[in-house]
């Protein structure tokens, strides 16, 4: 399908406050944070006339706010919204993360035990890669085997990771590898006893509450989920319109991207991580420890946590991961020290090139992840002053993710600078 029409009209939902377990919060917490405008600010200065998608923006307490942005599907003429299913792209690491570090705190596995434990006989040259570099990536693993949609099943995804080169050595420092996450997900498998996504639905999303988040589990009905448009307004379909297979997409994306998801299962998500239903304090600290610098200049400060970027952020911690795919983009934001949340994510990212999300999501991010941090007294910095904040912030790098990209996804922390 094709579009021809030059842009899509915006068509904003009205901010809502999200009712249920997402409304409830001390009344002084959400006075405190009560600046609905300062929001409204920040998505007026950033977020494109023609984007569409949803922006989620919660405080440590008190209600969300939760914006639609656009058309999920402009043939149909269907709003996004924050009950819209979107492609969460490299945002899945989280998950397979969490995963496997609830496996650790339930005594199924360690985590530095070595990968062949797990998934058999291994060369020599990568038999000391262990699971811990697998979720740090750390184990020289080659960023990707081939085409996220190039059919491939767990065992051919493992036999061509165990014969492709390594690009370092193991334990030598961070080199992102989707690779090392789609074999996280095998090891899930191997330990478990059940599929990724069947361990996945019933160790974390149950439990948080999350029931419309997944491959093909969720049946979701087709209107709720997004239609993905290019650059150019072209139509490529929603994710599952791609080759996939019977159980969900090909292993070259499974365990690292392609899970679906929408705003509120996310914020559910977020409010789970808060408390200890899914994983205790410790595997909590496992899993949100600073380890590998990045390398990348600029970025001296974040390092690579499991399936997050952490790093100093207004007095705190942000916690942080975004991705994308060609089409779709969109970020996750946490602050760990106040329990803060922002997640965007758009369908059609960028416009015949007069405006890219990827570019500007730093700037967006940090403007809509400081207001949460507004009831501890922080108040937001003032941005330096230049002709063209659109055009600064294009200048510098969009992400970590894009200063050494190998592929088309645009995957990265939204970090300071």
């Amino acid at each position: 399908m094709r579009r021809a029409a030059a842009r899509v009209t915006l068509a904003v939902a009205a901010a809502i406050l999200l009712a249920g377990s997402f409304a409830s919060a001390r009344p002084a917490a959400a006075d405190a944070w009560r600046e609905p405008d300062r929001v409204d600010r920040v998505l007026a200065r950033w977020w494109p006339d023609g984007a569409s998608g949803t922006v989620l923006v919660a405080p440590g307490d008190g209600p969300a706010r939760c914006r639609g942005f656009g058309l999920a599907d402009r043939a149909a003429r269907i709003p996004a919204g924050c009950d819209t299913v979107y492609d969460l792209m490299s945002m899945t690491k989280q998950f397979t993360a969490a995963a496997v570090v609830k496996l650790a705190s339930d005594g199924r596995l360690r985590l530095d035990d070595p990968m062949s434990r797990y998934l058999g006989p291994v060369p020599a040259g990568k038999r000391a890669i262990t699971v811990r570099h697998l979720l740090a990536h750390e184990a020289g693993l080659p960023e990707a085997l081939g085409d996220d949609y190039a059919p491939l099943t767990r065992e051919r995804l493992v036999r061509a990771a165990l014969r492709a080169p390594l690009v370092a050595r193991p334990g030598s420092g961070f080199r992102y590898s989707n690779v090392g996450y789609s074999l996280l997900a095998a090891i899930v498998e191997r330990v478990s006893g059940a599929s990724y996504e069947r361990h996945l639905a019933r160790e974390l999303f149950a439990p948080a509450g999350m029931h419309s988040t997944g491959y093909v589990l969720p049946r979701w009905r087709s209107t709720r989920v997004a239609v993905e448009y290019d650059a150019r307004g072209r139509s490529h379909g929603r994710p599952y319109d791609h080759p996939w297979m019977s159980d969900g997409p090909s292993w070259n994306l499974r365990g690292n991207g392609g899970l679906l998801s929408t705003p509120r299962d996310v914020l559910r998500w977020h409010r789970a991580l808060r408390g200890e239903r899914i994983l205790d304090r410790a595997a909590k600290r496992e899993l949100f420890a600073p380890r590998n610098p990045l390398g990348i200049p600029g970025y001296d400060a974040f390092r690579e946590a499991y399936g997050w970027t952490v790093g100093p952020f207004d007095g705190g911690r942000l916690a942080t991961h975004s991705g994308g795919n060609g089409w779709s983009y969109g970020v996750i934001a946490r602050t760990l020290d106040d329990g803060g949340l922002v997640f965007w994510v758009s369908n059609a990212a960028a416009w015949r090139g007069r405006w890219n999300l990827a570019a500007d999501a730093r700037a967006m991010t940090l403007a809509l992840a400081t207001p949460n941090r507004a009831r501890g007294g922080h108040r937001a910095r003032r941005r330096p002053a230049c002709a063209d904040p659109r055009r600064a912030a294009a200048r510098r790098p969009a992400s970590v993710e894009d200063s050494h990209r190998t592929s088309r996804h645009l995957r990265a922390a939204v970090t300071p600078r």
